[in-house]
């Protein structure tokens, strides 16, 4: 692969994320698909939502498709739907976005961190297998960044303790995983319940919150669309305490026309970190993120880990935003030590792995229509920010 020279300013301006960008081919299908919603005016369940979940259904290899309204609703979706026990014990990631925790502490679950790997940023298995006690109910795995955790593993643990595997998909809708049988397996399609979320930063990402649930069993997706619909198995008859979560119409509308365009997105996101891959591996300092090889990744993010040295990570972010490159942490403060969550007892230093993550990850702006050049400039930057 051939190394472009940089010029000394932005080819062009350089987003993070570059929406009005994607969606401008798109823009006469997506007036299209809105037109036809308001004109139907079956804004709540209209038929987009059941046509949206058949095709990704279809993309997915063909689990049952329960949307509903946001991700974050998806992951209390999947964990209601387990029936367990006020207090159990749900076993989520150290290093993540903090819906993981919250939807099981909301429900009166018991959010139990375990470290991650210094690589993928993904569930350690060895730190699950340690959390794993008899009030453990469920294990969340968190495809972080755009690439399956250990499904292999973490599905054994599941089986051979008996408690359920639950897959945070918001970040990886896509990515594959080889098992050890030569199956391929689908993000979010291998445990009891996968989720993912629709916010429109995501790969497929809507105009508004969105999310959706994944299950190979037919019974628990007619549990969960009545959960997602009031607890209700007919109108106004309502069998169980449910939510309110539903996909809005217009949202699965749009949708709909932006799902047959994620391979390509996916592909274009793929040669951006290609890209990034040949210009900044070996650079003293910092790493670029590390592959599972049974993984695909879709690089929902595409995340360096510098060396843990203090303010080596903030001063580069501020040399780059001089420099009009865009950046963002994801994430500055690891759940455990977040004020919302001191009432668990963790103490700092108890996940050290997520607590160095997060002193020293960065990730660079990654999206389909982000060019060689400008990839090239960034490379350039960060080089020059780290000399």
């Amino acid at each position: 692969m051939s190394v472009l020279l940089s010029p000394v300013a932005p080819p062009a301006p350089i987003q993070l994320l570059d929406l009005p960008a994607q969606h401008a081919p798109l823009q006469a299908g997506l007036n299209a698909a809105a037109a036809t919603c308001l004109h139907e005016a079956a804004f709540i369940q209209g038929p987009a939502v059941g046509q949206f979940a058949a095709e990704l259904s279809q993309y997915l290899g063909g689990p049952h498709v329960v949307p509903c309204a946001n991700g974050t609703d998806a992951l209390q979706l999947a964990l209601l739907s387990l029936k367990l026990p006020a207090g159990a014990e749900v076993i989520v990631p150290a290093f993540t976005y903090v819906a993981t925790l919250e939807a099981a502490a909301v429900l009166g679950l018991r959010p139990v961190p375990a470290d991650v790997l210094p690589g993928t940023f993904n569930l350690d298995p060895q730190a699950v297998a340690a959390a794993l006690t008899p009030r453990t109910g469920a294990i969340v795995a968190v495809h972080l960044f755009g690439q399956c955790a250990d499904l292999q593993a973490l599905r054994q643990l599941a089986d051979r303790y008996g408690v359920a595997l639950i897959e945070d998909n918001a970040q990886a809708i896509g990515a594959t995983f080889q098992a050890e049988n030569g199956a391929s397996w689908m993000a979010g399609t291998v445990g009891e319940v996968g989720t993912t979320s629709f916010f429109p930063s995501k790969n497929l990402g809507g105009f508004g919150d969105g999310g959706a649930l994944f299950t190979r069993d037919a019974g628990r997706a007619d549990y969960l669309r009545q959960l997602a619909n009031h607890g209700q198995t007919r109108k106004y008859h309502h069998q169980h305490v449910g939510l309110n979560s539903r996909l809005d119409t217009l949202q699965a509308a749009l949708l709909r026309v932006k799902l047959p365009h994620l391979p390509a997105w996916t592909a274009a996101r793929q040669h951006v970190a290609a890209r990034y891959d040949a210009l900044l591996s070996g650079l003293p300092g910092v790493a670029v993120p590390a592959r599972d090889l049974r993984s695909t990744h879709v690089f929902h993010q595409y995340t360096l880990t510098l060396a843990d040295e203090p303010g080596r990570r903030d001063a580069l972010q501020q040399f780059l935003a001089a420099r009009g490159v865009p950046t963002a942490v994801y994430y500055p403060l690891p759940n455990h030590l977040q004020p919302a969550y001191e009432y668990l007892g963790y103490r700092a230093g108890q996940f050290p792995v997520a607590e160095r993550l997060c002193r020293t990850v960065l990730s660079l702006p990654i999206h389909p229509t982000l060019t060689d050049e400008q990839v090239a400039y960034v490379a350039t930057q960060v080089r020059a920010g780290l000399a």
